[in-house]
C-alpha cells in the first residue's frame, strides 16, 4: 500500500467520523414550555405543562388528577418546535391541529395527546 492511498484511507476515515459527530440526533428536544388546562377529578380547572418536551415522540396529556376520561384543552405552544395535537391517545385519530412555535388556541381546542417536529 502506497503512502499516498493510506493518507486517502484515513481522511476517508476521519471524514466519515465527522459527519456522524456533526448530524444531530432525530429524539433532540424543544426547547421552552407546552402548556394546557384540564379539569381535576374535584372538578377545578388546573394546568398541565411540559419543560423542554422531547422531539418525535407521542406523549399522552393525562394528568394523575384529571377527571377519568376528559380530554385536555386550550394548549399554548411556548417551544421553538411545531406542536401537533390530537383528540385521542397515542397520537392517532383523524382529529389533530398543529401550533407553530409560540402559539396557541382556545378552550374549544380540545386534546389528549402531543407530538413535537
Amino acid at each position: 500500500m502506497s503512502v499516498r492511498s493510506i493518507k486517502a484511507a484515513v481522511g476517508a476515515a476521519c471524514s466519515a467520523f465527522l459527519l456522524l459527530v456533526a448530524v444531530p440526533g432525530s429524539a433532540s428536544a424543544a426547547t421552552g414550555q407546552f402548556r394546557y388546562t384540564y379539569t381535576t377529578a374535584d372538578g377545578y380547572e388546573a394546568v398541565g405543562f411540559l419543560n423542554n418536551p422531547a422531539g418525535g415522540e407521542c406523549i399522552n396529556l393525562a394528568p394523575p388528577s384529571s377527571a377519568p376520561g376528559t380530554p385536555s384543552r386550550a394548549p399554548k405552544n411556548r417551544t421553538d418546535a411545531t406542536a401537533t395535537v390530537f383528540l385521542d391517545t397515542d397520537c392517532t385519530g383523524d382529529t389533530y391541529y398543529t401550533l407553530p412555535p409560540g402559539t396557541g388556541a382556545s378552550d374549544r381546542l380540545l386534546l389528549r395527546s402531543v407530538v413535537f417536529s
